[in-house]
């Protein structure tokens, strides 16, 4: 096959550069075939300019006017649209994933950019606080400076190099070194164009964004390292993560990371709903656990069930249904190949197989594996996660083990619980329980699909992320890339507009305790 070697491929402010003699090439899953396109490694130069490019962008970003900040996400929303089928035709190419679903997560991105738009020009995100008197004093948030972002393998564009984090850190008026994932290096090529079109046609300030590539792990580290980097936000393994969390914490100056490390998402099923829609709901889960290859982070990997009797028509159903569901290819050999391991790790560490789906040459496999809550209590390893698609079912001998393997989690990025009404009610110190291990409890439905809007939270505690208090999606993740500012009697005539008497964006501010949207 002949190559075709893309020069340019770190763009460092608004120029693209190709220092490196390191190159690397993505993996087509579908084609099980190396593609064509070779990309280069960012070296530790292009790196450093990147950076010093956003230091020198920092002091006239955090200056431009919500207004004009709104503008460039907006137009990044437009130059991603324009670029057309071809993103999504690569896209597909180097993830494996359906045109469809890309062409669904394009939209995601293009709308969260939208909603940040909308969100900075309303201006009420800035917690403004005002309290007259002796002392005056005024509290806003404020950005946190340049922002190092790292892409993530399972969502080649809303996770990616104009995805959530991107959109949250710009909003903010934190310039972004973005680390694209080596996965889908084309993909990213052609939305940093497109964030680069966005930069001129707004007039931005040259080092508001960057990208650059890399297949090690020292490129990821050297980023955390960085003195000029003030904040990470990564999506991706626990391993990963906590690596970049060690590194960025034994700096001179450690910085905040925001990493969202996995999760297994417990789904809990309670005796009255087994009862009456066991097979529906077996259904409904194994959709839920199949859906793009089990390759969400929400994907809900262990499910667990309060007694036989209760569970039967339900684990039967499961087993019946698994065998009509269908693998598919996971997006790297990498990929693939961990999960082949994790499920051979929880069957040698006691979990049965309840049922699989028909095996294929180089896909995933759906499987349903098995183990009893006491074994599972003995051994948290088995409650591990396992990417792909497959759930482990606990099954507890009773509520009262139910109840205790909730109260073991760790912590999740999503909780769910099935009952009917009397059994909510009846177990409602469940919810209470699972409130503290997750950042997103569910009732009646399954996690996977997460909405992108102003409530929605994407977090939850260690090791689901770090740290807990925080989202990747919705408009509450600006606050990852902001800090508060106190401003005491201060002149009127240096204050920020938001902090003015009188009020001229009209946003809602808690004035003495009240809130207002009006003069002070």
């Amino acid at each position: 096959m002949s190559r075709t070697l893309i020069t340019g491929l770190q763009l460092i402010g608004n120029n693209f550069s190709g220092e490196g003699d390191d190159t690397f090439r993505a993996f087509d899953p579908r084609q099980q075939q190396w593609l064509p396109q070779e990309f280069r490694e960012a070296t530790t130069g292009e790196i450093d300019a990147a950076l010093n490019l956003a230091a020198k962008a920092f002091p006239l970003y955090k200056k431009t006017t919500a207004a004009q900040r709104a503008a460039f996400l907006e137009a990044i929303a437009d130059d991603i649209v324009s670029l057309g089928d071809e993103l999504i035709n690569v896209a597909s190419a180097e993830s494996g994933l359906p045109l469809p679903r890309l062409q669904g997560e394009r939209d995601r991105t293009t709308g969260q950019l939208r909603l940040f738009a909308n969100t900075i020009k309303e201006g009420s995100w800035v917690n403004a606080r005002i309290n007259t008197g002796t002392p005056d004093v005024r509290q806003m948030q404020i950005p946190i400076g340049v922002t190092g972002i790292f892409g993530a393998s399972n969502f080649p564009l809303a996770f990616s190099v104009a995805g959530g984090d991107t959109a949250a850190a710009l909003a903010a008026g934190c310039p972004v070194v973005f680390k694209a994932h080596p996965a889908h290096p084309h993909t990213s090529y052609l939305v940093a164009t497109a964030i680069r079109k966005a930069i001129l046609r707004t007039q931005m300030p040259e080092g508001v964004f960057s990208m650059v590539h890399g297949t090690s792990h020292e490129t990821g580290q050297y980023l955390a390292a960085h003195p000029i980097v003030s904040a990470i936000a990564f999506t991706g393994s626990f391993r990963g993560g906590k690596a970049l969390y060690e590194t960025a914490t034994r700096r001179a100056v450690p910085i905040p990371v925001y990493a969202e490390m996995g999760s297994v998402n417990p789904v809990f099923f309670l005796p009255g709903i087994l009862r009456e829609k066991g097979p529906a709901l077996a259904m409904q889960l194994l959709q839920s656990v199949t859906l793009g290859v089990g390759q969400f982070c929400t994907n809900p990997g262990m499910f667990i069930t309060p007694s036989e009797d209760a569970a039967a028509a339900f684990i039967s159903a499961l087993q019946q249904g698994i065998g009509a569901m269908s693998g598919g290819p996971m997006l790297t050999p990498g990929i693939l190949d961990a999960y082949h391991n994790g499920i051979r790790l929880l069957q040698q560490t006691g979990a049965a197989v309840l049922g699989a789906a028909p095996d294929t040459a180089q896909q995933a496999t759906p499987y349903l594996l098995q183990v009893s809550a006491e074994k599972a209590l003995e051994n948290p390893a088995i409650c591990h996660e396992v990417f792909g698609p497959s759930s482990l079912h606990i099954h507890a001998g009773s509520i009262d083990e139910l109840y205790q393997v909730a109260r073991k989690l760790e912590g999740q990025l999503t909780a769910t619980i099935h009952g009917t009404e009397a059994d909510l009610q009846q177990h409602a110190d469940l919810v209470d329980i699972l409130r503290e291990k997750a950042g997103r409890i569910i009732i009646n439905g399954f996690p996977t699909g997460v909405a992108v809007n102003q409530s929605m939270v994407h977090g939850g505690p260690w090791p689901a992320t770090t740290p807990a208090a925080g989202t990747s999606v919705g408009t509450a993740a600006i606050y990852r890339f902001c800090r508060p500012v106190c401003y005491q009697d201060f002149p009127a005539y240096l204050l920020p507009p938001e902090l003015q008497d009188s009020n001229p964006m009209h946003i809602w501010r808690l004035v003495n305790g009240d809130f207002s949207n009006t003069q002070k």
